[in-house]
């Protein structure tokens, strides 16, 4: 990869997820203070707070979802229409293809995560989704982002990585060096095909602050929109 090539983080959450406090501002000035060219905001089941993010800066940030299915997670770029949660998956990919977006499956072979698709339901997708999300910092065994590697390559997918940060310090932690590209989904393909991901897996704590906020959540009133 040249030395031109941008530093993405392709998976990350704002306080508009149900499990994270982060602030839209904290997390841009972040982003920026780390040297990230691009980021995808990638909320739980929500767009609002990635549109935002979108709106003050157009060129840094891409409209993104993680939507739970009824099966697991699909994680979706340059997303028109918010997709609720608890969908099947057919009925997900197929909002999903209707907009154009771009979809990947985040974090699919992660054996301690419930939200994981796992194997099973993975290959039952893998033909219709463009990406993997092979490097995922919040993977506790690197055998599972290995897996996911070795399952893009045996099926010829593209591969996506991200941070999956909650808070400002996994902002970062891993993410793709891609070549230049528009905010377009096409552009955006063309790009992950010549990309290359980086990071590493963070500390195990960064879960417990997840907990934290979605406690915290249930415990006071928090309206994410008028934050």
């Amino acid at each position: 990869m040249s030395k031109a090539a941008l530093k993405v983080d392709l998976h990350m959450h704002t306080h508009f997820s149900v499990d994270c406090l982060t602030q839209i501002p904290v997390l841009l000035g972040k982003a920026h203070a780390i040297g990230l060219d691009r980021i995808a905001i990638t909320d739980h089941n929500c767009i609002l707070g990635a549109q935002l993010a979108h709106e003050l800066e157009p060129e840094f940030v891409i409209v993104g979802e993680e939507i739970r299915t009824e099966a697991g997670e699909v994680i979706a770029y340059f997303v028109q229409e918010e997709i609720p949660r608890g969908l099947s998956l057919e009925e997900t990919l197929c909002r999903l293809e209707s907009q154009g977006a771009v979809i990947s499956i985040p974090h699919p072979l992660d054996r301690v995560r419930s939200s994981a698709l796992g194997m099973m339901h993975t290959l039952e997708i893998i033909e219709r989704v463009d990406a993997l999300e092979t490097l995922n910092s919040r993977c506790l065994w690197a055998v599972d982002n290995q897996r996911a590697t070795e399952l893009a390559k045996e099926y010829r997918k593209l591969i996506t990585a991200g941070s999956d940060a909650h808070i400002p310090q996994e902002v970062g932690l891993c993410g793709m060096y891609m070549p230049p590209f528009t905010n377009t989904p096409e552009s955006f393909r063309l790009a992950l095909a010549q990309a290359q991901p980086y990071g590493r897996v963070g500390p195990y704590w960064t879960h417990l602050a997840s907990k934290w906020a979605k406690y915290r959540k249930q415990w006071l009133p928090y309206d994410a929109s008028a934050s």
